[in-house]
């Protein structure tokens, strides 16, 4: 592993680059300012978070695949899952399970995993959330909480250090300064006896500031046995030192008792969607989920450039009872420094960033037989241990006004350790353990050109690395548990794309290629008891696609002056594939549909009523199975999105779904061969229905 010492030195001697970040809306509207870029900048009176304004500024000017939302484009929804937040970002693919268990993937990362999370780097206010060994999942991301969201595709999250296939999403919190307003007050609800409350107070008091914002939901949800149960509170408070000097404090408590209905058979999924599985109601099969986080980011301006110091400790546990109880529970700690400036170099201008990161964790892994969804005998009694020590830079230079070369790379060393205590009387357990160390360095480099202010075109190609979890290296059956020593996935990235605006139109464009190498896919060893899915390396496989937003708006003063009428289009295309593999030939990977379409007609009125019919169309269905024997059937959706904003802070919105209540899948339990599971593919349980009919509506206070 490498010293601190050696990593440091590293950093500074690659003049790596600063992450030009950009892109579109989520309603297909790009919003591309000229490029400014000022490691001093005081932003709405906060160091250690600018405003939203400079947020966007700073994503547009990143070369490469990336998108910025801000909250006001999902405050009138149902948002409660991050389908609601990111559903309008092309090459995003996410998709509800049942409550807020969903599949995120963005370029097909984890592509046929079928739970949680893999290949994204998830951070909130810039700061990490994953656990060390890079596992993730939802549960603690409340839409409500939000100020905006960053979105960075694959190897363009190397400004925070995140060199997966998937790269990172950044979800940004409000605070005093940057809230909608010092004090909200929300209730909405509807279908499924849905009944959610969210407060927000901030005050700004002299050097200090802070924010308190709590959500709670209850839901029966869709299906038999999806009872939802959430309690989320984030807080922070900043507080400026000095001049040029100001640190800020996050905290949060994120309660989930979800039930679990567990996958259908096809039959079922599209015919009965209501059901849950037998094994999920007999099982009485939940998670529960208490997490606690907190953070800091300490902000310097100083006279060359700025550095923000980021630290964080999270304590998550988990009452799992799926195929048996996972009961887990452990911390998560880290520290990151990061340096970001401009200099002038033979009067072309420079842009650099420059950091460190050093993680770690460890989860006590404990497993019982479930007994109606409580512990019964012991099955396993394990420790999970990871650290991970990074050093990364990128650097953007000026060669021409309107042109900038983007260089960049990081130093990672992750290391996982697994320790089976074994002995268990009736089991197979044996005492194991287990240590192995992942190391690599990934490069980038591209291009950007910006001939207007308005507009621009890049390229560039990235080296990415997807360290296995533990939930892939450690793999199980009913009786069994083994590490298994999985290589890292590795992969290079080649994109290229435009995004800009000209009068009425905006777009945002990008297609890319990964070839892959050792890509971690998953199976299902049987979806129908929950029990978690096997990995393994595939030889060679190929991800490429089309990420595209485009928006026009057809036509102005229609009923009044000032109104509008605005059409988006969102189209992801994914193609991902296994190279000559010696089972799966040159197949389909298995798990995410071919093509994902999004149409948004949008009439707004300077009154502040608005009307946005939709529609979400899949062509053609996903595999079921890496053999490609069973494909689910495509769908579309018909939605409609209505509301008021009154000029004293009152919002009223109704967000009705599904209108003609399509029975679809809406994910996968992907298995290897469909036709060769028991009883054959009809007998498969493996899908997930996606909702019917639903309507909610909300209220909204600001003041």
């Amino acid at each position: 592993m490498p010293s601190p010492t050696r990593a440091g030195a590293l950093a500074l001697a690659l003049l790596l680059p600063a992450a030009p970040r950009a892109q579109a809306e989520s309603t297909a509207s790009a919003e591309l300012p000229e490029l400014s870029v000022s490691g001093t900048a005081v932003a709405a009176g906060s160091l250690t978070v600018p405003s939203v304004a400079e947020q966007r500024a700073a994503v547009n000017a990143t070369v490469g695949s990336v998108a910025f939302v801000d909250a006001k484009s999902f405050q009138d929804r149902y948002a409660n899952t991050l389908r609601d937040v990111l559903k309008d970002v092309p090459g995003v693919y996410v998709e509800e399970r049942y409550g807020q268990e969903l599949r995120l993937s963005v370029r097909g990362s984890g592509v046929s995993r079928g739970f949680h999370l893999r290949g994204i780097e998830l951070l909130q206010d810039a700061i990490p959330l994953n656990l060390a060994d890079g596992s993730g999942d939802f549960y603690q991301i409340d839409p409500l909480s939000l100020r905006s969201v960053e979105v960075y595709k694959g190897g363009n999250a190397l400004a925070f250090g995140a060199t997966t296939l998937g790269g990172a999403i950044n979800f940004v919190t409000p605070t005093a300064y940057t809230a909608f307003a010092p004090n909200i007050l929300r209730i909405d609800g509807g279908s499924f006896n849905t009944i959610r409350e969210n407060f927000q107070f901030s005050r700004i008091s002299g050097p200090a500031d802070f924010l308190i914002n709590g959500t709670l939901t209850n839901s029966d949800g869709y299906r038999i046995h999806e009872t939802q149960r959430t309690q989320n509170f984030n807080a922070n408070l900043g507080y400026k030192l000095a001049p040029g000097v100001e640190t800020r404090f996050y905290a949060g408590v994120y309660l989930t008792d979800q039930k679990l209905p567990g996958t259908l058979t096809l039959f079922n999924a599209l015919n009965n969607p209501t059901l849950a599985n037998p094994t999920a109601i007999t099982g009485n099969q939940s998670r529960k989920v208490e997490t606690e986080r907190i953070a800091n980011r300490t902000s310097f301006a100083l006279d060359v450039g700025r550095l923000d110091i980021d630290s964080w400790a999270i304590h998550k546990s988990l009452y799992h009872p799926i195929f048996q109880v996972i009961d887990q529970g452990g911390w998560t700690y880290g520290i990151a420094p990061h340096w970001s400036g401009s200099f002038d170099v033979a009067g072309f201008r420079d842009d650099v960033i420059l950091g460190l990161r050093a993680f770690a964790g460890q989860t006590s892994a404990l497993q019982f037989v479930n007994i109606a969804g409580q512990r019964g005998a012991q099955t396993l009694n394990s420790v999970q241990s990871a650290s991970n020590l990074e050093a990364y830079g990128e650097n953007r230079f000026w060669f021409l006004p309107e042109v900038a070369l983007m260089t960049g790379a990081k130093l990672f060393s992750s290391n996982r350790t697994y320790s089976n205590k074994g002995g268990f009387t009736g089991t197979s357990q044996f005492p194991s353990f287990a240590d192995v160390t992942y190391e690599g360095v990934n490069p980038k480099i591209g291009l950007l050109w910006q001939p207007l202010p308005d507009i621009q075109v890049f390229g560039d190609i990235t080296r990415s690395r997807d360290v296995p979890d533990f939930t892939d290296l450690v793999q199980q059956n009913t009786l069994n548990t083994t590490f298994v020593p999985l290589q890292a996935q590795r992969a290079w990235t080649y994109e290229a794309g435009t995004r800009g605006r000209i009068d009425r139109l905006t777009w945002d464009v990008t297609l890319y290629r990964s070839e892959i190498r050792d890509e971690l896919i998953n199976f299902s060893v049987n979806p129908g008891l929950g029990i978690p899915a096997a990995t393994f390396n595939a030889p060679r496989t190929r991800h490429q696609g089309v990420e595209a937003a485009v928006s026009l708006e057809l036509a102005r003063a229609l009923a009044a002056q000032g109104d509008t009428l605005t059409v988006s289009q969102i189209w992801t295309h994914n193609d991902f594939r296994f190279v000559n593999d010696p089972v799966f030939g040159n197949n389909q990977i298995a798990g995410i549909p071919r093509d994902v379409l999004r149409t948004v007609l949008t009439y707004a009125h300077p009154s502040g009523f608005y009307l946005a019919p939709s529609v979400d169309w899949v062509p053609q269905g996903a595999y079921a199975d890496q053999a490609n024997t069973l494909q689910v059937p495509g769908y579309a959706l018909f939605n409609v999105r209505t509301g008021i904003d009154f000029a004293n802070g009152v919002s009223l919105f109704v967000d009705a779904r599904n209108l003609t209540n399509a029975h679809y899948v809406s994910d996968i339990s992907v298995v290897t061969n469909a036709a060769a599971t028991v009883g054959g593919a009809a007998a498969l349980a493996a899908f997930y229905p996606g909702n019917g009919r639903s309507v909610f509506g909300g209220l909204r206070a600001a003041f």
